[in-house]
């Protein structure tokens, strides 16, 4: 395959339908979510070939993830495990506001080791892609994520990697020390600004970030600042790019929606004005719809975003 080859765990995820303190008989949706396949089916979406490499329990949430990623069109190439499938619960204890459970301790995701990583499926793809995620979940991940990186260094195939700090799963300090050694073999890096800081240093904006993340390897720096749009360090040159306007529902999400409006554009061949607006278009857009990755955009809502017609006959 050309396209994106991403790595890591995707879990079911259990979502309370109101508001308030959970009862008995509470209303609750069962989808699925995680950061590196909705990378994958983001980029799908945008018309770039991806797969999702991982490990699914034989259970029915495992069996809802293939199911729809394969409704997405990604290629999945995921070990069946005889662990069962991870979980995340998220809950909305008040209007706007909502916590995350995870139950993901000995899953079927967590046992990721160094052997699923196909060589032929990272050699042939255009990009491979991992988060800071995958690591803090334990040894074998972690040495999944090294020999995806380097079975991509090499063949010649551009690596990507988002920070994607997630603090129940590693301490700042732990992860900073970690994904600072993995970032001199990548050739971009994402990040919040918060997550740059705890790599580089607290007292830097976000040029001064991309520039400290630029200096540990990675060419193309990209800073995510939510509805602020973004700021990068591009093959040496600094940019910035402001994010539409859109009325917000659900932010979960959006930083995927970015990695993958930028890879997409990327493989495509995009200069990297067109990648960073991209971007932050579906960015703005995955935050209209509920859900981690219902809301990602095809080419056509890019389009109707930027139209000024907010309706097309």
């Amino acid at each position: 395959m050309s396209g994106l080859a991403t790595l890591g765990e995707t879990m079911g995820l259990v979502v309370q339908d109101g508001c308030g303190h959970v009862h008995n008989g509470e209303p609750m949706t069962l989808r699925m979510g995680g950061s590196e396949s909705n990378v994958a089916i983001g980029v799908r979406r945008l018309g770039v070939p991806a797969a999702w490499v991982g490990r699914l329990g034989a259970d029915p949430p495992g069996a809802l993830i293939r199911r729809e990623l394969r409704a997405e069109r990604v290629e999945v190439i995921a070990v069946e495990d005889p662990a069962p499938t991870g979980m995340m619960l998220r809950w909305r204890p008040a209007v706007g506001r909502g916590r995350v459970s995870y139950y993901r301790r000995d899953s079927a995701g967590s046992h990721l080791a160094p052997e699923d990583v196909p060589g032929s499926v990272i050699a042939d793809a255009d990009v491979v892609h991992a988060t800071g995620i995958t690591p803090a979940l334990g040894p074998a991940p972690a040495a999944a994520v090294r020999r995806a990186i380097e079975l991509a260094r090499d063949a010649g195939t551009t690596v990507s990697f988002d920070v994607n700090h997630r603090d129940a799963l590693w301490s700042r300090e732990v992860a900073a020390e970690a994904i600072a050694a993995l970032l001199p073999a990548c050739d971009l890096a994402f990040a919040g600004l918060e997550e740059a800081r705890m790599i580089t240093g607290p007292a830097v904006d976000g040029p001064a970030a991309a520039r400290a993340l630029e200096r540990l390897g990675p060419s193309q720096v990209m800073i995510k600042l939510g509805p602020a749009g973004c700021v990068a360090r591009i093959d040496g040159a600094d940019y910035e790019q402001a994010a539409p306007t859109v009325p917000v529902l659900d932010t979960v999400g959006a930083g995927d929606a970015f990695v993958a409006g930028y890879l997409a554009e990327l493989i495509s061949g995009a200069d990297p004005i067109q990648r960073l607006r991209t971007a932050v278009t579906a960015g703005a857009l995955a935050v209209t719809a509920p859900g981690d990755w219902e809301g990602l955009p095809d080419r056509d809502a890019l389009a109707r975003l930027r139209s000024e017609e907010p309706v097309i006959r």
